[in-house]
């Protein structure tokens, strides 16, 4: 009994991806979450995962991305920044030399010292060993370029990061690939 009360409540607590009724990206909640909402009429269910969950009354197709009946004005909420943020920003790649397998830590561009301020655009992952090279300096100074300008994650790019293969269903609706034909029809 325990095995499948465990397996039920892993069930349950699978990520659904929540869209506004213009289907723009808004959160994730838990399949127990959307299942409920499903149940009072407040979202339909656009994709659904291959389980199928029942009551003693009903069953239904477990969700895996659900759409809001009614328009949410929403203000766009800001990604805080923290480490963990900025390390998943970044994939835990060195903004540097690229590299990915070694331990990470955060490097401000314009160093603190120079009144360079803790932002989304002056924080970037950074191997210990080009955090070393760097040191007290800019990036021109100290002659290493970086992959890419680091900028504020909006909350398309934030929700992105919990895509995994189970969740293959959402990547149209994070603009990750190609929306297939009819299927908002």
């Amino acid at each position: 009994m325990k095995t499948i009360n465990t397996h039920v409540n892993g069930i349950l607590n699978r990520q659904v991806l929540v869209l506004n009724q213009n289907y723009h990206p808004l959160l994730i909640c838990t399949a127990r979450r959307a299942i409920s909402l499903a149940y009072l009429g407040k979202v339909e269910i656009i994709e659904k995962y291959r389980e199928t969950v029942h009551s003693p009354s009903i069953a239904m197709p477990l969700p895996s991305v659900v759409k809001l009946d009614r328009f949410i004005h929403v203000k766009e909420s800001s990604i805080v920044l923290s480490r963990r943020n900025i390390l998943k920003r970044d994939r835990h790649q060195c903004q540097y030399c690229e590299r990915r397998s070694v331990p990470m830590t955060l490097d401000h561009i314009i160093p603190k010292e120079r009144k360079g301020p803790d932002s989304w655009e002056n924080l970037v992952c950074c191997c210990h060993t080009c955090n070393r090279t760097k040191g007290n300096r800019t990036p021109e100074q100290a002659g290493m370029k970086l992959m890419r300008s680091p900028k504020k994650p909006t909350r398309i790019h934030y929700i992105r990061q919990f895509v995994k293969r189970e969740q293959s269903s959402w990547r149209p609706y994070l603009y990750m690939e190609p929306m297939r034909t009819g299927a908002l029809a």
